[in-house]
């Protein structure tokens, strides 16, 4: 008999297939355990130093071999197994008697409660910590690391969550659908999926009765599991199998009455950049620029950010380049930049607000970023996380300034911001909406959280409202209509991206793979059909009736499979 599970789609895909789950944990070694009979504390600590070392240097050379997400996420992996503090203790117990192995395991679990204790997005680096000490745990055993399993087929893989390690290294050839009991719609592991096509579903509580070997149904669509699927299942899945194929995007974003949207990619790194523009992206609407500061203790210099950024640059020789100053704090903390004692860092000093607590950083980035546009032919746009009052906005424009950068902008991703965006972005000359974090701080729900997950939509009405509020402040702006992009996830949904457009979004960034869906669904509908559409997710009266609606309004969504 059939059995159905609940949870959420992040990333659009119906398929069937054979169930296979993330191996077991590493199993802890006896607390206090003994050194090795022989063995002096000395030779003990040194194999512990050396297990480290190469767990990280593992990490760094996948991440050098990654690109966008993947990459930063190895990264930030690799310091964490660097993090000198952890070994440090890890080694005192060891010189107290206790092998490397238990050493090792106590030191970490007293990083992750600690971690765990600040909640927020602290809580959610307490997974990277035990993922951490896993691997040097394995290391030291001479046992494989934890990892994704191998199948003679493809398979469905399931798990409770991914590891940051695990979805950088995810193989869609291998790995045909994603479901975890945990996890949310801004987890690695959903941003992963969507940045590789793969049908996901997060937030599935009770699937973690599926083992090895089920046959289950994935509809990353509406977010169902299905194990034992029947005849209705599978005319679904072969229906998304023969769907129509997506065409190439042209380069060109717009409605099918011409009213222009120029969809633009977010990456990482240089990489990303040339990648991105080889699918035809017509510009960057959100560089990334923690790919070179993470996996870093001290501040990268001059020279060496001016090199990253150009090499961005250099593959939009002509376009629009939107540059995210540092976002630093909360999930992405930098040694030499940020506090990560704070109580609740997700409210505290994180982006632009970095620069009243160690002013210089911004200043020496802004610079840098000036000299690699003077030396390419990108038109670059320079924007501010977390910006919250129009006073922040004056000052980041002053900076811009200075430096010589001539297009500043900030990110909405603030309440605050979007409720006076009038005002703000009268102080700039463009702003940029970041659906994930706007989409947290609007509902008080954790991004990071699976037991959230619902909140942490992007289709709940009051989100879409902040939006549009957003883009009519930013067409009342003194001294002219100021432009309002997106760049956050939302924009990667083809049937968001209608109701963004309706709502007077005037550009939509992504990553790569989402720009033929989005292109595609767009030359469906006139901007008069999108207001209309918009108007129907604004007066809904939850996230999943938005959805439905728009959704019953776009029937080539079902045509292309979206």
């Amino acid at each position: 008999m059939s059995q159905r599970f609940a949870g959420v789609g992040v990333s659009a895909g119906r398929i069937i297939g054979p169930v296979r789950r993330m191996p077991e944990a590493i199993p802890a070694p006896a607390d206090g355990a003994p050194l090795p009979e022989g063995v002096t504390a000395e030779q003990e600590s040194a194999r512990l130093a050396e297990a480290t070392r190469t767990v990280a240097a593992g990490l760094k050379e996948r991440a050098a071999t990654a690109t966008g997400d993947a990459a930063a996420v190895l990264k930030a992996t690799a310091l964490m197994a660097s993090d000198k503090s952890l070994l440090k203790s890890a080694t005192r117990l060891v010189a107290s008697g206790t092998c490397a192995e238990s050493a090792i395991w106590e030191a970490a679990d007293a990083v992750a409660t600690q971690l765990s204790a600040l909640g927020g997005y602290m809580a959610e680096r307490a997974t990277d910590v035990l993922d951490v000490r896993a691997r040097i745990v394995a290391e030291l055993r001479g046992v494989p690391a934890p990892g994704i399993p191998d199948a003679d087929v493809p398979f469905v893989l399931c798990a409770t969550d991914l590891a940051p390690a695990d979805t950088a290294t995810l193989d869609p050839t291998r790995v045909l659908a994603l479901v975890t009991s945990g996890g949310g719609p801004q987890s690695h592991t959903a941003i992963v999926a969507r940045s590789l096509g793969l049908p996901a579903i997060v937030a599935a509580a009770d699937t973690t009765v599926l083992a090895d070997g089920d046959v289950v149904f994935v509809d990353g669509i509406d977010g169902t599991v299905v194990r034992e699927p029947g005849a209705a299942e599978a005319a679904l899945a072969e229906a998304y199998a023969s769907r129509v194929s997506l065409p190439d995007f042209d380069g060109s974003g717009a409605l099918a009455d011409g009213h222009r949207v120029p969809l633009l990619a977010n990456v990482g790194s240089g990489a990303d950049a040339v990648d991105a523009a080889a699918a035809g992206a017509e510009g960057v609407g959100l560089l990334r620029t923690e790919f070179c500061f993470l996996g870093r203790d001290t501040e990268p210099t001059h020279g060496e950010q001016v090199r990253a950024y150009r090499a961005v640059f250099d593959a939009f020789a002509g376009s629009k380049v939107v540059v995210r100053t540092l976002d630093a704090g909360a999930d992405k903390p930098l040694p030499f930049l940020t506090d990560d004692s704070e109580p609740n860092p997700a409210l505290g000093v994180r982006g632009y607000r970095t620069d009243a607590a160690v002013p210089g950083v911004l200043d020496r980035q802004l610079a840098a970023i000036a000299e690699a546009e003077a030396a390419s032919g990108a038109e670059v746009w320079t924007m501010a996380p977390m910006i919250s009052t129009p006073s922040e906005a004056a000052a980041f424009a002053a900076l811009c300034a200075h430096a010589g950068l001539k297009t500043p902008g900030v990110m909405v991703e603030v309440p605050s911001a979007a409720v006076m965006a009038r005002q703000v972005t009268s102080e700039v000359a463009f702003a940029s909406i970041g659906t994930n974090d706007l989409t947290q701080y609007t509902m008080a729900a954790d991004r990071q959280l699976g037991p959230l997950a619902e909140f942490n939509d992007p289709w709940q009405p009051a989100v879409l409202h902040l939006i549009h509020t957003t883009c009519d402040g930013g067409a009342a702006s003194v001294g002219g209509p100021k432009p309002v992009g997106v760049c956050g996830e939302a924009a990667a949904d083809p049937a968001l991206a209608v109701v963004l457009v309706g709502l007077g979004v005037a550009t939509l960034s992504m990553n790569r793979r989402a720009l033929p869906a989005v292109a595609a669904i767009l030359k469906t509908v006139d901007l008069a059909a999108a207001r209309r559409i918009a108007e129907l997710a604004l007066g809904a009266g939850s996230a999943a009736e938005a959805r439905s609606l728009v959704r019953h309004e776009l029937p080539e969504l079902d045509v292309f499979g979206l």
